[in-house]
C-alpha cells in the first residue's frame, strides 16, 4: 500500500522504521518545520525528517495545512493510507477524507482515556499502574475516533515519561504493521467505537502543572517528578531558584527511623529532613519521605543528589517550596 507518514518526535521513529523495513511503499513525509533547538537556538530538523532525508523520501514541512489547503500538494501521491503518530497538528477533514481507507493514528493511551495531548506524562503523574497504545481512525474530532487495536504495559515504580514513551513507541510500531497488513488483506478498517462516557483527558503540560505540590502525599510526589521526567521537568522553589527534580524514589530506611523522621517536628512538607550519603536530600511530603537523585539548578547541568549537596546548593533542615 502507498502510505504518507505525518510525525516529527523521536516516538513517531519506530512507526516510520517499521514501514521502511516493510513491503508497504512510504511515498511521502510530513512533518513540523525546522525549530531553534539548543542552548545556540540553531535550526533543528526533527527525528522524522532526518529519517526521511536518510532514506531519501519526499518531505514536507508546512507551516499551516488549511491555507493554503496543503491536500493538493499530497493528492498526487493518491495514498492509500495516511498514518499519523505525533505529527502534532489537527488534520483537516479535506485531509482526512484524501486516502482511500482513510487516516490511522498511533495514540499513547488506552482509549478513551488520555486524549490529547500528553496522555504518557498525565497516565505516570496520576499514578496509573498500566498504560498502553491504541491504533485509531481519525475522524474530526479530538481521539475520538474507531479503535483498530489497543494493548497494555504495566507502569513500574522507577518508569518515568521517557521510559514509557520508548516501550509505547515500539509496541505502536508493532500494532501499527498488523493493522495494516489486516488492512492489505482485507480492504476495510474494521474498528469498534469508542465509549465516550468513559473519556479523560490529557492536555499540554504548562508551567504550574510541573511545579511540585509536597503538601500531597509522597507516592503522588513521586508519580508527579516520573511523570514529568526528563522534560519538561517537575520543578520546586528554593528561595528564589528554581530547581527542576529529574528522578527521585521514596525512602524508607529502617521502620524505625523512618518513623522518627515523619515524627521530628517543625519540619514541613518540602523540608530536607536528612542527607543520605551517597544518594542525595531526603525530603519530606505529606505523609511519607522522598530522596532526590537527580536535580538541575538553574542555568547548571542535570546533577546527583549528592553533588548538588556537595555543591553548597542544599543543607538539611531548608525547605523546598
Amino acid at each position: 500500500m502507498r502510505v504518507v507518514f505525518a510525525g516529527t518526535p523521536a516516538f513517531a521513529v519506530p512507526a516510520l522504521c517499521r514501514l521502511l523495513e516493510s513491503s508497504h511503499e512510504v511515498a511521502a513525509v510530513v512533518t513540523q518545520p525546522d525549530r531553534p533547538s539548543g542552548r545556540g537556538l540553531k535550526e533543528a530538523a526533527s527525528p522524522i525528517k532526518v529519517l526521511a532525508q536518510q532514506n531519501n523520501i519526499p518531505i514536507f514541512q508546512p507551516a499551516k495545512l488549511k491555507t493554503p489547503p496543503f491536500v493538493d500538494i499530497l493528492r498526487p501521491y493518491k495514498p492509500d493510507v495516511i498514518v499519523v503518530v505525533a505529527y502534532g497538528k489537527i488534520l483537516p477533514k479535506e485531509m482526512l477524507e484524501l486516502p482511500r481507507y482513510g487516516c490511522i493514528n498511533i495514540h499513547a493511551s488506552l482509549l478513551p482515556k488520555y486524549r490529547g495531548a500528553a496522555p504518557i506524562n498525565w497516565a505516570i503523574m496520576n499514578c496509573e499502574t498500566e498504560t498502553g497504545v491504541t491504533i485509531m481512525k481519525l475522524d474530526e474530532g479530538m481521539d475520538t475516533g474507531d479503535i483498530l487495536l489497543s494493548e497494555s504495559i504495566p507502569i513500574l515504580e522507577d518508569d518515568d515519561a521517557l521510559s514509557v514513551g520508548n516501550m509505547l513507541s515500539v509496541l505502536g510500531a508493532e500494532l501499527l504493521m498488523r493493522v495494516l497488513d489486516d488492512l492489505e488483506k482485507s480492504g476495510e478498517l474494521k474498528g469498534t467505537p469508542q465509549d465516550h462516557t468513559q473519556a479523560t483527558y490529557a492536555p499540554c503540560i504548562v508551567k504550574e502543572d510541573c511545579r511540585i505540590k509536597w503538601d500531597e502525599g509522597f507516592e503522588r510526589v513521586l508519580c508527579h517528578i516520573m511523570g514529568l521526567s526528563p522534560v519538561p521537568g517537575a520543578f520546586t522553589m528554593l528561595g528564589d531558584k528554581r530547581i527542576n527534580i529529574i528522578q527521585a524514589e521514596p525512602f524508607f530506611g529502617e521502620k524505625e527511623e523512618h518513623q522518627t523522621l515523619l515524627n521530628l517536628k517543625g519540619f514541613q512538607p518540602g523540608s530536607v529532613i536528612k542527607i543520605l550519603r551517597g544518594k542525595g536530600p531526603v525530603v519530606r511530603a505529606k505523609d511519607g519521605l522522598i530522596v532526590l537523585l537527580q536535580l538541575q539548578p538553574p542555568g547548571k547541568r542535570v546533577m546527583n543528589g549528592q553533588d548538588f549537596v556537595n555543591g553548597g546548593y542544599i543543607k538539611e533542615g531548608q525547605r523546598f517550596e
